[in-house]
């Protein structure tokens, strides 16, 4: 039978209150508040905690706390991603972002979902991934939804609400955002 976190990330239905999900959204929150009480000059010990607390790109990422998330080691990151003030991810399924990606102050990335149900949501949730292509700008305030993917080169208008996949080398915009005219 598959654990919690492997159903969690296989996107069905999963117990939240899984003590290996409770440690591992603990250990995530830890790292993120000791990230969030350090200093501008204290480089050295920022990359020591965002290799720690990222799946992947933790020894490249420019990061401008805060930043919150749930596990962390969800989120794989290509090359120099760029992090604003006060971004969320919650990564209950995998987030990936290409090379290059910028995120805007206060971009919030959701994967969780919850059962209509009312009986079910109050023991299990669970989630879609999000996929962000490479040299991507999302503008401050956009919130992406679980299950998008954003196509490389695109650029997401600030304050946008992201509820279905964005192509590449496009401008889109708005709630919900829409494409607007393709990057030439």
């Amino acid at each position: 039978m598959p654990t919690e976190r492997k159903k969690m990330l296989a996107g069905e239905l999963y117990d939240p209150f899984d003590p290996e999900l409770v440690a591992g959204r603990e250990r995530a929150r830890d790292l993120c508040q000791t990230l969030n009480a350090t200093r501008e000059s204290d480089v050295d010990v920022r990359r020591a905690i965002l290799r720690g607390l990222f799946g992947a790109g933790g020894d490249t990422v420019w990061m401008q706390p805060p930043f919150f998330c749930d596990y962390g080691t969800n989120i794989e990151l290509g090359e120099r991603v760029y992090f604003n003030f006060n971004c969320v991810v919650l990564d209950v399924c995998r987030v990936t972002v290409g090379d290059y990606t910028l995120f805007g102050p206060a971009v919030q990335i959701y994967t969780p979902l919850h059962p209509f149900d009312a009986e079910l949501r109050r023991r299990e949730e669970f989630g879609k991934p999000v996929a962000i292509g490479s040299d991507v700008w999302v503008g401050g305030g956009a919130i992406i939804l679980p299950g998008v993917t954003i196509g490389s080169r695109a650029v997401i208008g600030a304050g946008s609400v992201v509820t279905r996949d964005v192509p590449d080398g496009v401008f889109a915009a708005g709630n919900p955002c829409r494409v607007i005219r393709e990057i030439s």
